[in-house]
């Protein structure tokens, strides 16, 4: 064993030692979050490794991700696997209630679903003990050490899909105390997909093996989100609510933005009387906020959680649900994505408005997103146009509003590009994975 590797075994001793000693502490804190209804209401036992449901007999795969953007791009993967060995058992763990209550819905036929444990050493054996997978593919930056030295010890393969560190978090990692313990835990892996080749490179800094990363593609560009006739029927009732007027939307806002937004609604108003102005923040409690502030000041605004209609009179549309933006792509020609407009934000994906063929404009914030940006305006600049705030987002939106050849070019470039960065990619992810990780793993088939 290295130097390195030595000092990264001591840092994670530490950090067993420290996980052991707060566990208690961890399980109040659980306690707290479902008294706030952010924990399962009867679920808290899976926090801490205790099942809910049977493992059933056979090999098993393990997919974790934490919140909704990570759950949903592991489906397409998870229905790759489906289709190619419907003999497998597939488990899927979500930290989030938000996550759970979009994906639940969404999981093929038998794919299992958990909340995932806490990483501490007691929840994390008695899972692994439990459910015994035959390998484990963690979302984006799921490092958690005792989940992965645990899983190493007992032989169970893993893979990183997806993955992606933020540049906050390689500073941090590439600290001199934190820097052997990552190294430690990445020469666990089998396989690492990055979403990008800068991505790549920050593994490989962080002393990833070159040998186990491999590209497949980023996948959020094949999120999938199923919808039920009811739904699909809503959506329809809501294009022919907006009928000929004017719409465009404001996706994913963060806090403070919707004043960013509302701002620009008021100008294009002044314009285009029958303008309607979609708003869907990130989290449906901020939908609530605006709606219940817009109605304060006189505002006629209709509330989607509260099935009000876009009658004459009402120019404001708040979309206070989670799962449904894929589908309210549809409603509008222009799609503004959020957590991109200040600093500290890290932008949402963009790929979904470009699928729907939306003319897409984005703050310059935009995180890890860059290299999806990148990507798209490489293909063709159209695709996505960055503002750099209010006055140039009214500017951009004025135009296209005016000049309908402008707008028709931009949505169609990014329809363009969006198919052209989405072709193979779950052929890719499916081939590589299947080919550095499941076809070991299923040799295990005595477990």
């Amino acid at each position: 064993m290295g130097v390195v590797a030595r000092k990264g075994m001591l840092v994670y001793k530490i950090y067993r030692a420290l996980s052991y000693v707060v566990s208690p502490l961890l399980q109040l804190h659980l306690r707290w979050r479902k008294i706030r209804g952010l924990e399962h209401p009867t679920r808290l036992p899976e926090r801490l490794g205790r099942p809910s449901l049977t493992r059933p007999p056979g090999p098993l795969l393990w997919f974790h991700a934490v919140s909704l953007g990570e759950g949903m791009a592991a489906i397409p993967v998870i229905k790759e696997c489906v289709k190619w060995r419907p003999d497998l058992n597939i488990l899927l763990t979500t930290t989030t209630m938000s996550a759970f209550e979009v994906i639940i819905n969404q999981l093929p036929t038998g794919v299992l679903h958990q909340f995932s444990p806490i990483d501490t050493p007691a929840a994390m054996d008695a899972f692994l003990d439990y459910w015994n997978p035959n390998a484990i593919m963690l979302l984006e930056s799921e490092l958690w050490p005792n989940l992965i030295m645990a899983s190493s010890r007992k032989g169970i393969l893993l893979a990183l899909l997806n993955a992606r560190v933020s540049m906050k978090s390689f500073k941090l990692w590439s600290s001199p105390v934190l820097f052997p313990l990552i190294s430690l835990l990445l020469s666990k892996f089998s396989l690492i997909i990055p979403l990008s080749s800068m991505q790549a490179i920050h593994f490989q800094l962080l002393q990833a093996p070159p040998f186990i990363i491999n590209f497949a593609g980023d996948l959020k560009y094949v999120v999938e989100y199923d919808a039920s006739k009811e739904e699909f029927r809503s959506i329809d009732d809501l294009k022919v609510q907006l009928g000929h007027r004017k719409v465009w939307m404001a996706s994913s806002i963060h806090r403070g933005e919707e004043e960013v937004m509302l701002g620009v609604h008021k100008v294009l108003k002044q314009v285009y009387p029958d303008l309607v102005t979609i708003i869907v923040p990130r989290y449906p409690q901020h939908g609530k906020d605006i709606a219940q502030k817009l109605q304060k000041e006189g505002q006629h605004v209709a509330l989607r959680s509260q099935h009000q209609r876009i009658v004459p009179g009402r120019n404001i549309y708040v979309v206070d649900t989670l799962g449904e933006l894929r589908h309210l792509y549809r409603l509008t020609p222009i799609a503004v994505i959020g957590g991109s407009f200040f600093p500290g934000l890290a932008g949402h994906n963009i790929s979904e408005a470009a699928a729907a063929g939306c003319a897409v404009l984005t703050g310059y914030h935009v995180g890890h997103f860059s290299h999806m940006l990148r990507e798209m305006q490489r293909l063709n600049p159209l695709s996505v146009l960055q503002v750099a705030g209010k006055l140039e987002l009214e500017e951009a939106i004025l135009k296209f509003f005016s000049d309908g050849k402008v707008l028709e070019a931009r949505q169609t470039a990014s329809k363009q590009a969006f198919h052209a960065l989405s072709n193979g990619i779950i052929a890719n992810a499916w081939n590589v994975l299947y080919f550095h990780v499941l076809k070991q793993a299923l040799l295990k088939d005595n477990r």
